[in-house]
């Protein structure tokens, strides 16, 4: 779950992060009325999860509730990249001495958590990374050990930031850390952390990611879910229970277990055609199940076959295929589709679904050629 910017600073903030004091408007007046209550000057934010929105005009300062008028004004229903914005954040104004970056996030390859600091903030990291990359300053953190003072200090150090703010920053690492981790985030990131003329720093912006599958242990979370960005696909597809993500292609995507759904829509690609969707349906087989993946992807207008991708594990063969034939037999089908079933009691299933073959309803010996297939029925040539 991608949080928006202000979201991100109320979820600092519970860690004991500093950030600028403020609060969202969804029209003009209630804009005027958080700056008048949080003291001149103020900064006006639009609240879109995209970049670029101080060149696009999204971010203004205010000195005057007549400048907030027109600000919030103007960035309310502004168009960034695509990403209509419904509300603002008004917050403090803060002088600004030096601007910094930090972040943490997994390297799964390293099985640890990996933090990122340099004295370079205020721009894209990636653009960091490509003209200066060192200029950032990494460390592994054990998640067993954790990030002590020791380490902390150490790596302040090596990313040369201005003796003045290394106290602070220290501090603020800590605390970043321990909202990445006890809060379950996949990314915890600053841009920028800024030194103040007075000497104290600040998380002037807070872009955090969260692991959706944490829900269950953060009940306050649902809020953060609601507010998430979908369009009509996804939405239908997250009253089920699926995991779905909605592409531009025209080969439907169902297949049980995400990595399995990643492989399906990198060999869709690989063969020459493009995938409507990623959709994982995890574990589940059941007609239930089958019949709502059926169903969202068959409400996608661009879909023009479906490819059915799934390796029997825990979950046997006949089970899937009788998913299948129960959920077919309840769900009108607009689009031709190849199924590719392996795995436990394969053979078993692929008798079953033997009987219900048709032009409509396809079966593919592996996953190749069943790609090649789906791709030919959607109307493009296979490789």
């Amino acid at each position: 779950m991608d949080l928006y910017e202000y979201q991100g600073k109320q979820f600092f903030a519970r860690f004991g992060i500093p950030v600028s004091a403020g609060d969202v408007a969804t029209t003009v007046d209630e804009a005027v009325a958080v700056a008048e209550r949080v003291g001149y000057p103020v900064v006006v934010k639009a609240q879109v999860q995209v970049g670029g929105r101080g060149k696009a005009g999204g971010i203004k300062l205010a000195n005057s509730t007549e400048e907030v008028r027109t600000h919030a004004g103007n960035i309310l229903g502004m168009d960034i990249k695509g990403h209509i914005v419904h509300v603002v954040w008004v917050e403090v104004a803060s002088d600004i001495a030096e601007e910094y970056y930090a972040s943490f996030t997994l390297d799964r390859s390293a099985k640890k958590h990996l933090g990122m600091l340099s004295a370079q903030g205020g721009v894209e990291i990636e653009t960091v990374a490509e003209e200066n990359p060192d200029a950032i300053a990494k460390i592994w953190v054990d998640p067993v050990d954790g990030l002590t003072d020791a380490s902390a200090r150490a790596w302040v150090a090596a990313a040369k930031l201005n003796p003045a703010a290394t106290e602070g920053t220290v501090e603020i690492l800590k605390k970043l850390y321990r909202a990445y981790t006890e809060g379950d985030a996949d990314l915890a990131e600053i841009n920028p952390l800024i030194l103040k003329p007075t000497g104290e720093v600040h998380a002037l912006d807070a872009k955090v990611s969260l692991d959706a599958n944490s829900l269950y242990r953060h009940a306050d979370y649902e809020a953060y879910d609601a507010t998430q960005v979908r369009d009509q696909r996804e939405t239908e597809a997250h009253e089920k229970g699926l995991q779905y993500v909605g592409l531009e292609g025209s080969v439907g995507v169902i297949a049980n277990g995400a990595g399995l759904a990643m492989s399906t829509v990198d060999i869709i690609n690989q063969v020459g055609g493009k995938p409507a969707n990623f959709l994982d349906i995890g574990g589940g087989s059941n007609a239930a199940v089958m019949a709502g993946a059926l169903e969202v992807i068959n409400n996608d207008p661009n879909v023009r076959s479906i490819f059915i991708n799934i390796f029997g594990g825990i979950t046997k063969g006949e089970e899937v295929a009788n998913g299948i034939v129960q959920a077919l037999a309840s769900v009108n089908i607009d689009s031709p589709i190849v199924i590719r079933l392996d795995g436990t009691n394969a053979d078993e299933g692929r008798a079953i679904l033997a009987g219900h073959l048709s032009e409509k309803l396809q079966m593919a010996p592996n996953m190749l050629s069943a790609a090649r297939r789906a791709v030919e029925l959607a109307g493009g040539t296979p490789k």
